[in-house]
């Protein structure tokens, strides 16, 4: 078999479809009835943090998916991360900077210079550390922040606003 007997038929196109990512949802819930279970331990109401989680979904920012819920974008951000979103302003060096902060080895104003980070930023970062994700609750919204770790792989690395 030749070259042009494995390329007969194939056509080429000038543009492709974005179809974007496809997820599965199995149940008949809303985003706020399946986060309601674990409303004690976000920092919103359950609505609200089903409003963070669609809107962010929809690749708005993280500050942006607070205003359309009527929380902070500090408060956003703590609801995504309880949600299984990386959204740590930090990277590995400065997690340890945060670590040694917790640890007492250093001050506060120590390492909010090592990390140059603002005050919200640097809170934001303290929280990520001393708060794992809820476990329960990231089961619960598999699949919604798919599309939003698919377009940020297509797009580069995301990083949120120093207002946070």
């Amino acid at each position: 078999m030749g070259l042009s007997e494995i390329a007969d038929g194939i056509e080429i196109t000038e543009h492709q479809d974005d179809r974007g990512v496809a997820t599965v949802d199995d149940t008949d819930a809303t985003l706020a009835e399946r986060l309601a279970p674990f409303e004690s331990e976000l920092p919103c109401r359950a609505e609200e943090a089903a409003t963070v989680l669609d809107r962010y979904s929809e690749a708005v920012s993280v500050e942006s998916a607070g205003q359309a819920a009527g929380v902070a974008p500090t408060t956003a951000a703590k609801t995504l991360h309880l949600l299984g979103e990386p959204v740590s302003p930090l990277g590995p060096m400065g997690r340890e900077i945060v670590g040694d902060y917790l640890n007492g080895e250093l001050s506060r104003t120590e390492a909010l210079e090592l990390t140059r980070l603002g005050e919200n930023s640097f809170a934001l970062a303290v929280y990520v550390e001393t708060h794992d994700p809820i476990e329960e609750a990231c089961a619960a919204i598999e699949g919604v922040l798919a599309a939003r770790t698919a377009r940020r792989t297509r797009l580069g690395s995301a990083s949120l606003p120093d207002s946070i």
